[in-house]
């Protein structure tokens, strides 16, 4: 089940609310939380709740070792054990084949590949759960008594399946007491609106115009046509993810959670270290704390430690070697700025810096789009006209006539420019006694929640990106 299905927008979670409300009782709504969680991950994969659910009573236990000997060595290799656990389940369904092909092609064996399909969500509630147990052997957390609260933790529905990555610190105190008032739910609604917009209108309207582009024969696809296909691609994924997001953030409100931002209008970035401090900020801030830090950080063997972290956050995102070399790419600029490369920057104009970050962002998605490295680096060649392809054609003449307006209205949305049009607005109706702000908010709501009815409507299957991760 994804949010933006009609199933969801208008059976499933209104019918949760209902039943969430009936009560006040913490204990009532945190069991009524977690078996809508529970039924929303068995939706579409029953068999793979039985990970979930195994993952979960593992690092329960674990957990509970390590708090009942700190500071012993039982402790530490109870950490270990859940943790070496825990890579073994994401290795085991998200890794085993990459591994294995390899081996195959290296050693010229024939070793057999799973058909067993990828869990969805693993790649987030697996780091989720390393973080908890991680937290409790450090001592930040006590660890959880009571195994369904920890497991409501696990499999919260709003970002179970592509995060953000919610660390159990953040949320303690909230699964035991929370208090939901009718500005936070407000701004729930909003912001989940908001989410909705970005994937429906924005993010699945250029999903199809960079498909068309990138899915063609390389052979005949023009320069310009190339461009256009990888800047829609660009769109598309921001859109996508940060619309996640966004949902995820704004369900979280409406039931009293309070979840850490995941997107900073990253496009606006003027080098790769700020790209990095605005994009998926979960993830970063997890392989920061979790694994940079204790590699030694920057401290000792610092460049050892950022392409370690950068190979690390690549594999992450997929079993295949073009994310790998999509993380290194990233390793590769970032130490380049770290060493040298910062200072040009800070020297140079503005919009030089930004439109070096942006070329960076756009190629760089060139890898992460393209499995097949040699099809991934002939598309990079065509972008900068090396071969026989023409400048432009009709298609893309077609396409980028009709989409002007669109490709201006998401690279403004990719800004906080509306943002701050409507708090200026606001604050000028303030000022003058007038305060129809709530329901220009509310119109808008329902304009989008129409227009997303009405595209959802005949479409079919459109899942986040990020669900494959």
């Amino acid at each position: 089940m994804v949010f933006s299905s009609l199933v969801f927008l208008y059976l499933f979670f209104p019918i949760n609310l209902i039943f969430y409300f009936i009560s006040k009782n913490n204990t009532y709504r945190n069991i009524i939380l977690l078996g809508f969680s529970l039924f929303f991950y068995a939706w579409g994969e029953p068999f793979f709740i039985s990970v979930l659910l195994l993952s979960a009573v593992i690092n329960y236990f674990f957990a509970l070792v390590i708090d009942k000997n700190k500071g012993t060595y039982k402790s530490k290799i109870a950490l270990y054990s859940a943790v070496l656990i825990d890579l073994s389940m994401i290795g085991i369904f998200k890794y085993y084949n990459f591994f294995v092909s390899n081996i195959n092609f290296i050693l010229n064996t024939n070793i057999g590949l799973s058909s067993i399909g990828l869990p969805i969500g693993i790649s987030f509630y697996t780091f989720q759960i390393i973080s908890y147990v991680v937290d409790v052997y450090r001592q930040d957390v006590p660890a959880q008594k009571k195994f369904y609260k920890l497991l409501l933790y696990m499999s919260l529905y709003h970002q179970l399946i592509a995060g953000p990555i919610v660390r159990y610190i953040d949320v303690a105190n909230e699964i035991d007491r929370r208090v939901i008032t009718p500005s936070n739910f407000s701004y729930g609604i909003n912001r989940f609106i908001v989410g909705l917009l970005k994937k429906v209108i924005i993010a699945n309207s250029a999903g199809q115009i960079a498909t068309m582009f990138l899915d063609s024969n390389l052979n005949e696809i023009s320069i310009l046509g190339a461009w256009l296909g990888i800047v829609m691609y660009t769109i598309q994924i921001y859109f996508d993810f940060s619309g996640y997001s966004d949902m995820a953030i704004g369900l979280g409100r409406m039931f009293g959670f309070t979840y850490k931002e995941n997107f900073n209008y990253p496009y606006i970035a003027k080098s790769v270290q700020d790209f990095w401090r605005r994009w998926h900020i979960s993830l970063s801030s997890f392989f920061k704390d979790y694994v940079y830090i204790p590699l030694g950080g920057n401290r000792k063997h610092f460049i050892r430690n950022v392409m370690i972290v950068w190979m690390l956050t690549g594999f992450w995102h997929g079993a295949s070697w073009n994310f790998i070399m999509w993380g290194l790419y990233y390793g590769i600029f970032l130490l380049m700025e770290r060493l040298f490369l910062s200072k040009v920057l800070n020297k140079i104009p503005a919009v030089l810096s930004h439109i070096y970050l942006m070329l960076i962002v756009i190629i760089g998605w060139v890898f992460f789009y393209y499995i097949d490295i040699t099809k991934g680096i002939q598309f990079i060649g065509i972008l900068f006209g090396y071969g026989n392809n023409p400048l432009y054609d009709i298609k893309f003449e077609v396409e980028f006539l009709n989409n002007i307006v669109f490709l201006i209205f998401a690279a403004a949305l990719s800004t906080p420019v509306f943002k701050n049009i409507f708090n200026k607005i606001s604050e000028l109706i303030i000022i003058n006694n007038y305060k129809p702000s709530k329901l220009i908010v509310v119109a808008f709501n329902a304009l989008i929640l129409i227009i997303s009815t009405v595209l959802l409507i005949g479409q079919t299957y459109n899942p986040f990106l990020y669900f494959r991760f």
